[in-house]
């Protein structure tokens, strides 16, 4: 039975870490020894030891086999990247022709120099 007064084990983003650590800390959740996991899993105690150890490079059949050994799924995927660009506005923007793009942007520059000769007229504080 855990300890109530543990202090919990702060997480480490995704990314940072190994498939060994992954591992162990699913492991250790589920309260397994390495040999537990490798008798659930069809596998030695070694390889279970070699793997936490990051001493060997697990395929990712093998981590969601043992993943499911603790009856638990390994995710591993992709996804696009957010970059902050809101790309409907893109998508809307090439609905235009190339003419009307320039016409756009012309205007928007128009407006751009307005507010730059505007602000340059002020006097500093």
């Amino acid at each position: 039975m855990p300890d109530p007064q543990a202090k919990p084990i702060e997480p480490t983003p995704l990314e940072d870490r190994t498939p060994g650590e992954l591992l162990r800390q699913a492991r250790i959740r589920h309260e397994l020894s390495q040999e537990q996991l490798a008798i659930r899993a069809g596998t030695t105690q070694s390889a279970i030891a070699r793997i936490e150890r990051d001493r060997t490079s697990p395929s990712i059949k093998t981590m969601t086999s043992l993943f499911q050994a603790m009856e638990e799924d390994f995710v591993f995927g992709a996804r696009p990247r957010d970059w902050g660009v809101d790309l409907s506005l893109n998508h809307k923007n090439l609905e235009f022709s190339a003419t009307g793009r320039l016409e756009g942007q012309f205007g928007f520059s128009a407006v751009a120099d307005r507010v730059r000769g505007a602000n340059s007229g002020q006097k500093a504080a």
